[in-house]
């Protein structure tokens, strides 16, 4: 008796393609998400971290940084105004600009004068100048990783430099070296940068203090928390818009039982205005859920919503109305309202993972980071932040408007062409 009750549950279980993808290809998808973004954080798969570099100094030690950088297989440096090595040498304001609209996590300013007092500052009792990370906090990770490895270039970049300077300071106070010892210094001078243009690691080098480095936000002044509330209010806000919206889609299966949705179609409205009509209630309710999540950040987080009225009018407008046509496409697509239960949880909370609404999108690899702009999630949350954490005027939201328009005219598309078998019925 227990075979046959086993043979028949496993029976129904293999039928149920939702059940089926739920309990085996929904733990792998997450796995191998997470495994990818906190897996691989050693290995090749890790993103490199794009750096502005300014240089001011432009001297044989500063050059020589710049080099080590540019050396380094977790950065990418850009030291030009345009990629790819184009247009003259970048200035501090326009790395600056590069970290605030978000192209550059960090820009790192070698100043002028760095190379001369690259020395034992102690003893000279010339201040060093400071170098500056110019940093969007709203990645705290990017400046701590550019900052260490700024700090170990220094150690490793120009042993020869430091080399001849802790010389200079010798003949200061003990007097000239003489013919034979100034020789097989420069001897010694010389080894050294054939080994550096060798390859060398650099691990004989002379001891160095360290740079003097400071650490810049560049971003809103006194609003260090502004990014990650920011961040969780759009990302919660979006993921769950889905769902609630894929939700009040599912009435139009609904109203199929009841025989009301074939009345409807027989109406002067036809499938095409019943679907307009779903569409169009379902994200004026998704933009008031926007408001309510970001009213509630605002009273209870501090989130600074008033500033930003505008500008979150915009995003929330496009994001509910994309959201809106995307839970019809779900609707449409199902047979019942359990299968679009499971179908809704497979879909969202997998878009939700690689588009940055369970966590941020820089902690992935770059071709994770690529790969999660085919979400509608990416996009919506891109646009979020660029209202309350950079500050960006309405204009610069083009992007993400343009493609939350296309997704909408897309999944509107698709659930009128899977709707035409409500039609034949």
């Amino acid at each position: 008796m227990f075979g046959t009750l086993l043979r028949v549950a496993w029976t129904n279980f293999r039928r149920d393609r939702v059940a089926l993808s739920l309990t085996f290809v929904l733990p792998v998808i997450f796995f191998s998400i997470f495994a990818g973004v906190f897996g691989n954080q050693r290995g090749s798969a890790t993103r490199r971290i794009p750096v502005a570099v300014v240089d001011q100094d432009a001297s044989e030690y500063s050059k020589a940084l710049v080099a080590a950088l540019e050396a380094e297989g977790a950065l990418r440096v850009r030291t030009t105004r345009e990629s790819e090595g184009r247009g003259g040498p970048l200035d501090r304001a326009g790395a600056e600009a590069l970290v605030r609209d978000g192209d550059f996590p960090v820009a790192v300013v070698l100043p002028k004068g760095l190379g001369e007092t690259r020395k034992f500052w102690g003893d000279t009792g010339t201040a060093a100048p400071r170098v500056q990370l110019l940093a969007d906090v709203s990645d705290p990770i990017a400046p701590q990783v550019v900052q260490g490895l700024l700090q170990k270039v220094s150690f490793t970049a120009a042993p020869e430099t430091m080399a001849t300077a802790g010389l200079a300071m010798f003949e200061k106070y003990s007097g000239p070296l003489t013919s034979e010892q100034r020789a097989s210094v420069d001897q010694w001078v010389s080894s050294m940068r054939r080994n550096r243009a060798a390859g060398s690691s650099g691990s004989n080098a002379a001891p160095a203090f360290g740079l003097p480095i400071d650490l810049v936000n560049v971003m809103q002044p006194g609003s260090g928390d502004t990014a990650t509330i920011s961040f969780y209010a759009a990302g919660i806000g979006v993921m769950f818009l889905l769902f609630s919206c894929a939700g009040a889609g599912g009435t139009l299966l609904e109203e199929e039982e009841s025989g009301t949705l074939g009345r409807l179609i027989s109406s002067r409205a036809g499938m095409s205005g019943v679907l307009a009509g779903k569409w169009l209630f379902i994200a004026m309710m998704g933009m008031l859920q926007l408001a309510v999540m970001f009213t509630w950040g605002a009273l209870v987080f501090g989130l600074p919503l008033l500033p930003h009225i505008p500008g979150f009018l915009v995003m929330s407008a496009f994001t509910a109305a994309a959201a809106a046509a995307f839970g019809l496409v779900l609707a449409t697509l199902s047979r019942t309202r359990a299968q679009l239960s499971g179908l809704s949880t497979i879909v969202i909370l997998t878009m939700s993972a690689l588009g940055g609404s369970m966590f941020p999108r820089f902690l992935m690899s770059e071709t994770m980071q690529k790969f999660g702009l085919v979400t509608f999630n990416a996009w919506a949350l891109d646009g979020y932040l660029k209202v309350f954490w950079r500050d960006s005027p309405l204009l610069d939201l083009w992007p993400q408007v343009l493609v939350l328009i296309g997704l909408t005219v897309a999944f509107l598309a698709a659930a009128r062409m899977f709707a035409r078998r409500w039609e034949t019925v």
